[in-house]
């Protein structure tokens, strides 16, 4: 049966079956509009808490990483209410549509970005600083080079959180419903496929989301190389 379902499942993406590959475009679009949101607000706000030293830090970090581990179905439940009608984001009209999906991802893949990017800033030498400031470098200047000195944990982070977001099924599903043409991205589509029995069909959702989290990642290794 499986041998079967691989067969079929390779022909279907080698076919250039429209309805698969609107899953993927969506997919891409939606997980990587999250990446780019989550990476303008997660690495400099991640790097300006592990450059700082303040009151409350301690909480504030234990917050961070607590978020990291959010539960999926959780945001998503958050994010449903908010969007609703008597929501406060009600307004917006998100609901059921690609940019409520968007902010779930959003939400999940923040702290991800921001507690890695942390602890790499974090782990960069104390001394640095101090040697840059002696020789004249802009406030810019100098978390510019530390950011290059955390790069390798910068470019970790956002592998998770394409990860994260990339991967999700709950919230996504609570957000975003899981409508044909409109909503439905990779993970929804395979739950779906799935209990529909079109083995096939989802074992090539399958793979492509496979492929997708190995080019991501061997594009992480490539950065992290032309870097070092």
């Amino acid at each position: 049966m499986f041998l079967s379902a691989l067969r079929e499942a390779l022909a279907l993406i080698l076919s250039g079956d429209s309805a698969l590959w609107q899953i993927v475009w969506l997919t891409l679009l939606v997980s990587g509009s999250a990446l780019i949101i989550a990476a303008a607000v997660g690495v400099p706000s991640g790097a300006f808490l592990g450059l700082r030293s303040f009151r409350g830090q301690k909480w504030l970090t234990a917050v961070i990483y607590t978020g990291m581990g959010l539960p999926p179905v959780v945001v998503g439940l958050v994010v449903f209410l908010l969007l609703s009608r008597q929501g406060v984001l009600g307004d917006l009209d998100w609901l059921f549509t690609p940019q409520a999906m968007i902010l779930a991802q959003v939400v999940l893949a923040v702290p991800l970005v921001m507690g890695v990017t942390m602890t790499a800033v974090r782990g960069v030498s104390r001394e640095l600083r101090p040697q840059l400031r002696s020789l004249g470098a802009t406030d810019w200047q100098v978390l510019s080079a530390i950011l290059g000195e955390a790069r390798f944990g910068v470019i970790v982070g956002l592998v998770a959180g394409f990860g994260a977001a990339i991967s999700e099924v709950g919230a996504v599903m609570i957000v975003g419903g899981n409508i044909a043409g409109k909503t439905r991205v990779l993970t929804t589509a395979i739950v779906l496929e799935t209990r529909q029995g079109n083995f096939d069909l989802a074992l090539a959702l399958g793979i492509i989301l496979l492929l997708l989290a190995f080019i991501t990642n061997a594009l992480a290794v490539r950065l992290q190389g032309r870097v070092d």
